[in-house]
């Protein structure tokens, strides 16, 4: 992925005002964010825990989106659960996070949801760059040059539900 500024991130998001965009938190440490290992940049804000934010290049474009997570995640603490994005699986380190849906269906309540890491950090648990536990990665015979390629194709069809007009 490209590094990406704030002035980038926040004028790609898709579901919430403009109002909304400015004054979320963004992260400050840009420059030292891995880019190069990154497929999407997510992250969590630290003021609100159950806020997590998610910027993508699809079709060429950068879009970013708004989620939410449960604000307590006891009950998956001793669940393993498997990332809908990266295909992980961890003990209480995947939340589902919810994102209202772009334009008119989102200001009605609309959103779509799905099962993820919960620090965002996909790209990091497909290259082996950061560890989920024993037994966090199912034995595959994709190269790695695949994997990655199905968590953009993943991270791409869920921006896609979450821009979805019909």
């Amino acid at each position: 992925m490209k590094p990406l500024t704030e002035t980038d991130i926040r004028g790609a998001f898709v579901n919430c005002s403009k109002g909304e965009a400015k004054r979320l938190s963004v992260p400050r440490d840009l420059a030292e964010q891995p880019w190069e290992d990154l497929d999407f940049f997510g992250w969590r804000d630290p003021q609100a825990p159950d806020r997590a934010y998610l910027a993508a290049e699809v079709d060429g474009r950068l879009r970013a989106i708004t989620l939410r997570g449960a604000q307590s995640a006891m009950s998956w603490q001793t669940r393993r659960s498997m990332c809908s994005m990266c295909v992980t699986t961890h003990t209480g380190g995947v939340a589902l996070l919810v994102a209202p849906k772009a334009g008119k269906a989102g200001k009605q309540g609309d959103s779509v949801g799905a099962y993820i890491c919960s620090d965002l950090a996909c790209s990091l648990y497909v290259r082996g760059l950061k560890d989920a536990g024993a037994g966090a990665r199912m034995h595959e015979t994709l190269t790695l040059e695949e994997k990655i390629e199905r968590t953009v194709a993943n991270v791409a069809a869920f921006i896609a539900k979450v821009t979805a007009t019909a």
